[in-house]
């Protein structure tokens, strides 16, 4: 059964893709490449500087969720914006169907998905009829 939504939870080390609909929804568990990314010295920085972003962790995270119509990025970093900027240079047809990014930390899998149920019930009202 197609998915129509899809919200993606993603830090540095990991991202949850859930494709729903009203009835059902499917998961899909990544994990980022490059295990150097992680060690930081001080505020978020390797040596003074600040890692570069994992291009195929966020290459894999954009092709699960790639058949959504709408997709809401989540999470507690900047991971998210790293994400979406990726997604404007590298798939900007996808990236136009990012609706919405929102910032929470590290809820459960059932937390993620009430949540993005919630986020396109309320923008569905808002929106004309397509």
């Amino acid at each position: 059964m197609p998915h129509f939504h899809a919200v993606i939870w993603l830090d540095h080390r990991e991202a949850k893709v859930f494709r729903f609909n009203a009835e059902n929804a499917e998961k899909t568990a990544l994990h980022a490449h490059d295990q150097h990314h992680h060690l930081h010295h001080g505020k978020g920085h390797l040596m003074g500087r600040r890692s570069a972003p994992d291009q195929e962790f966020l290459d894999s995270i954009l092709s699960a969720a790639k058949d959504a119509h709408e997709i809401l990025v989540v999470g507690p970093g900047s991971a998210k914006m790293e994400l979406i900027k990726h997604a404007h240079q590298k798939e900007p047809a996808l990236a136009e169907r990012l609706v919405g990014v929102e910032t929470i930390d590290h809820p459960t899998d059932n937390q993620i998905l009430a949540h993005a149920r919630t986020y396109f019930e309320r923008r569905d009202h808002l929106m004309p009829q397509r």
